[in-house]
């Protein structure tokens, strides 16, 4: 029986047991949430290289009881040099997923730690960060075994990744082959450079030592991140975005622009709109994916760094758009809706990972880090044995494309997480890997769990399905886990989408996990069987 883990003084669910343990590590010795994060997201970043880094990204959605949640957007912006013609002078059409090309926007996943590390001081946080780092640097120094998500990813990827400057020495063996799971691996120039950071303060990614060697590092691989973009970036803090479901039911926060978390919201609003009658309707995931290709397309063409945008992200989610929107879902059976049609979709590869932590004192954190895709641009750093990652590649080289690349501009951004407080006083932080898959894998978990009720590990556990691209990017079909119910694949089927379906657990569709503080003081996590990861507990 799927049930979730419980407990009352402390949790963190993560994507691999090191760093769900080295969060709650952090917990046992009085230290609150955001530093418990703080200590899983380094720790990840040594033991799931393919999926987090310090040369990353990472948003943040944070909850204290009393007070509105926040969001920390921890992403970074172009470099001053990264100008289209650039690309153009090189023979590229877009820019690539892979290489120095790639590695074109600053990484401010460090820059958010030390964001939310400003607001635990307010609640008293004290631990140093030499401390919050230290596991993350026993890791890299003294070895971690190969995890089998890891091997299966770098397998994937090894044609696009080998040949990346500093990739090999740094994930292949002597040989040149991939490790297999168990291999200890090494990153000594990262123990470095994450001992440097605990000594001066995470500050110094930026504007320090450590920037100093990271700057020279990615001059030396032909990267356009310069000493001054490093110094120039800084984190944002801003209101989530919130939308009301059922009249009181839930009001879900989520991460606003540059990320997607408005196509997650607007998945939520749209399929409450469509009334369908709960799991045992069979139209359920494919009202649920129709409202995914809706959501899509506003993402597609809207969702830009909030500078640029000439709409507010919130007028998405007012009640007169979503009901506009909603008109054409849960079309009678039989009907053909191309709900989806022209909406970027595709497999994820090792993108991202999600961290969960909830603390006695009722503060939540929802967290997501990543690097583009798996291993992110390839590009590992010579001195500093930091992996550079790849957002840069969803911006076009066409400046009259929605996102077209801009110094100082940032990206679209996949990381979405999510946090609800629910109308018994529950709340819900869920998050969910994925790429541009994130929304809808997110809206299913969070259906089943929120919606209809299902224990949260059931629900994260749960057969999901995704939407599978062709070459070009656009939707193809249904790829569907074998576990999914029969009437579910059938009702695709009868709407016209072609079903294929893949291995009971898959983890292209997303790594999912999910933390419930509950208002009498416990606490209930799950974590994903797709993936290496736990919930650690006490």
């Amino acid at each position: 029986m799927l049930t979730s883990k419980v407990s009352r003084r402390g949790m963190v669910s993560a994507p691999h047991h090191l760093a769900a343990q080295a969060g709650l590590a952090v917990l046992r010795e009085g230290g609150n949430a955001i530093e418990a994060t703080v200590a899983a997201a380094a720790t990840a970043a040594v033991v799931c290289p393919h999926r987090a880094g310090l040369g990353g990204d990472g948003m943040w959605i944070v909850h204290e009881p009393g007070r509105p949640p926040v969001s920390i957007d921890g992403s970074g912006a172009a470099g001053a040099q990264a100008e289209a013609p650039v690309w153009r002078t090189r023979g590229l059409s877009r820019v690539p997923a892979h290489g120095p090309e790639a590695a074109c926007t600053v990484a401010g996943c460090v820059s958010g730690w030390q964001s939310a590390l400003d607001l635990s001081a307010r609640w008293g946080g004290r631990l140093p960060v030499a401390r919050l780092l230290a596991e993350a640097i026993d890791h890299a120094r003294d070895g971690v075994p190969v995890s089998h998500d890891q091997e299966r990813c770098l397998r994937r990827l090894l044609g696009a990744l080998k040949d990346q400057p500093g990739f090999s020495a740094c994930f292949l063996d002597a040989q040149g082959r991939v490790p297999r799971a168990g291999t200890v691996r090494t990153a000594p120039a990262l123990a470095r450079t994450l001992a440097l950071l605990g000594a001066e303060g995470l500050d110094g990614f930026y504007r320090g030592a450590s920037g100093q060697a990271l700057a020279a590092d990615l001059k030396a691989v032909g990267a356009l991140v310069s000493a001054g973009d490093l110094a120039r970036h800084r984190p944002v803090r801003r209101r989530t975005l919130a939308l009301t479901l059922g009249g009181d039911l839930a009001v879900v926060h989520v991460t606003p622009p540059p990320t997607q978390g408005l196509a997650t919201a607007m998945i939520l609003g749209l399929f409450q709109r469509a009334g369908v009658r709960g799991a045992l309707d069979p139209a359920w995931a494919r009202v649920l994916s129709e409202a995914a290709g809706v959501a899509g397309r506003i993402r597609d063409t809207r969702i830009a760094d909030p500078r640029f945008m000439g709409v507010h992200a919130a007028t998405y989610l007012s009640a007169r758009v979503l009901d506009d929107l909603a008109a054409g879902l849960g079309l009678p059976q039989g009907t053909e809706t191309g709900a989806a049609e022209g909406v970027r979709v595709g497999a994820t590869e090792g993108d991202s990972l999600w961290i969960g932590v909830a603390d006695g004192a009722g503060r939540v954190v929802s967290y997501a880090q990543g690097l583009g895709r798996g291993f992110g641009s390839g590009v590992v750093l010579p001195g500093t044995g930091v992996l550079w990652h790849g957002h840069g590649a969803a911006f076009s080289l066409d400046d009259d494309a929605p996102n077209p690349l801009t110094p100082g501009r940032k990206p679209p951004h996949p990381l979405a997480p999510a946090l609800a407080r629910l109308r018994d006083g529950r709340v819900m932080a869920v998050g969910c890997s994925g790429g541009l898959g994130t929304p809808l894998g997110l809206a299913a978990v969070f259906v089943r769990a929120a919606l209809f009720g299902e224990n949260v590990q059931a629900a994260v556990s749960a057969p999901r399905w995704r939407l599978e691209g062709d070459a070009g990017g656009r939707p193809a079909g249904v790829v569907a886990e074998s576990r999914l119910d029969a009437a579910v694949i059938e009702e695709f089927s009868r709407h016209g989408q072609r079903v294929s379906v893949t291995e009971p657990f898959d983890e292209s569709m997303g790594v999912a996990g999910a933390i419930v503080a509950h208002p009498e003081g416990t606490l209930e996590g799950a974590v994903d069987p797709r993936a290496d990861g736990t919930v650690a507990a006490w």
